[in-house]
């Protein structure tokens, strides 16, 4: 093959790359409005956890609903699977003396949880890319720009735990990115083998709606309830919830 014929070869992939990539750098806006908060009071972390759980549930009930179109079984079982990682991982690293940053102990356990758990399900998002270039250049430009600003939020989500625990602006959108960064990484693989991943979808996107859900209900919620009255932290999750579902309404 010569210089000119693999180029051509290969800008395809370089292209279903690009559009990854951008979708990956879309989450690090989510740490913007962390740039505008100078102090972080325990209740301003509930009120943080309140947003992430919300916005983490709404993306949940996308996830699952967009399984389901490639295969309920599959979808529900992969949820099962994602709990149970997420218990395996709650396991493994209690065994630990665990830092993120400054940070220890439980605090730093859930810290890595979320950043883990966000990065599980940037795979699934990054399979549907690579996916919708099999159906030409104006649906894969549409889904893109679906995920890219789905990715926001999840950036907002991220940063909510990680910088009311001290965590700098500038490394909650670097952590932001590199939950994403899976995107990019199997947008590629996924459109050039396309027929070969198809099936692993469902899969993919009920393991990271479950291991979303449970982080919620254990981590995140709980944690909440400690610092500020539960009706307004009930309250808080709930509209969030629901504005992230008009959101996905929306695109």
């Amino acid at each position: 093959m010569t210089t000119a014929a693999a180029l051509a070869a290969a800008a395809p992939a370089l292209v279903v790359f690009a559009y990854g990539l951008a979708t990956a750098l879309a989450t690090g806006l989510g740490a913007v409005p962390f740039a505008f908060v100078r102090t972080i009071s325990p209740r301003a972390v509930a009120v943080a956890n309140a947003v992430a759980a919300g916005l983490m549930l709404g993306a949940c009930f996308g996830l699952a609903a967009e399984g389901t179109r490639y295969g309920a079984w599959q979808t529900i079982a992969g949820a099962n699977l994602g709990v149970l990682f997420i218990l395996g991982t709650q396991r493994f690293l209690g065994r630990r003396e665990i830092r993120f940053g400054a940070t220890g102990g439980v605090e730093a356990r859930r810290m890595v949880l979320m950043v883990v758990v966000m990065t599980v399900h940037s795979f699934a998002e990054g399979v549907a890319v690579g996916a919708a270039f099999g159906g030409g250049m104006e649906l894969a430009t549409v889904i893109t720009i679906a995920i890219a600003v789905h990715n926001v939020p999840e950036g907002l989500a991220i940063s909510a735990v990680l910088r009311p625990r001290g965590t700098s602006l500038a490394a909650c959108a670097g952590w932001s990115v590199f939950s994403s960064l899976p995107q990019p990484l199997m947008a590629v693989p996924a459109f050039l083998f396309v027929e070969a991943f198809r099936p692993a979808l469902p899969w993919g996107l009920g393991f990271a709606a479950g291991a979303m859900v449970f982080m919620v209900f254990v981590e995140l919620l709980p944690e909440a309830y400690e610092d500020a009255p539960r009706p307004a932290i009930g309250l808080l999750a709930s509209l969030t919830l629901v504005a992230m579902l008009l959101f996905q309404r929306a695109l």
